[in-house]
């Protein structure tokens, strides 16, 4: 699979997950049909968007349309599927894979940029983080991203890193988003897990 292939697989796998995640907090919340599209395009294009913008690229999901697709159709998969997905307990475990694919796909980006390591770590913790945010926002529940008891812009800037390390020492592009990959979801999993979190201040 060659490394353009990987990003745009990557890209869409991450958009209808996170679509997914979208929907579901939506049909929580008792949204209509139009407010779940309307969430479930927020963590599937926000943090995206938002890169594309500051590095000064045209908005991935303007070029390819199809992404949109893939937005309203995880969307409607959490409408319509949302008590077989709830039974799973599938918010945070798509959320997490999400991040982890959307952290690789934006560290990515900005490395086949020529970007250095700082922009590089911030693209891939943005990418994978400011969707989820404004989805919360907007459904106004606690920020996933902000929650104390677990670990989550954390695990994308672990997931970046360590796409940026194994690029950088091997060369393979293909290597570097299958271990970024897994990293950031297994911090992240075990976050959840273990109610892992950094230190905060004793004051």
């Amino acid at each position: 699979m060659t490394p353009d292939l990987l990003l745009l697989f990557a890209d869409r796998a991450g958009v209808f997950v996170f679509a997914i995640s979208g929907g579901i907090v939506a049909v929580r919340k008792q949204m209509d049909l139009f407010g779940v599209i309307v969430l479930a395009f927020l963590p599937a294009i926000g943090g995206g968007t938002l890169r594309d913008v500051i590095l000064s690229q045209p908005v991935f999901w303007l070029e390819d349309t199809q992404v949109l697709g893939l937005a309203v159709a995880g969307g409607l998969t959490a409408f319509f599927f949302h008590k077989w997905l709830e039974n799973f307990r599938p918010l945070r475990w798509a959320d997490a894979f999400g991040m982890a694919l959307f952290a690789v796909t934006g560290a990515a980006k900005a490395a086949a940029l020529g970007f250095g390591w700082p922009v590089v770590l911030i693209m891939g913790t943005m990418t994978a983080s400011a969707g989820g945010l404004l989805r919360d926002v907007v459904a106004n529940v606690e920020p996933l991203l902000l929650m104390k008891s677990e670990i989550y812009a954390t695990a994308a800037l672990l997931g970046s890193g360590v796409y940026l390390l194994v690029r950088v020492a091997t060369g393979d592009e293909a290597l570097a988003f299958a271990a970024g990959l897994v990293a950031a979801f297994v911090l992240r999993s075990l976050g959840i897990i273990f109610k892992l979190s950094l230190p905060r201040s004793p004051f």
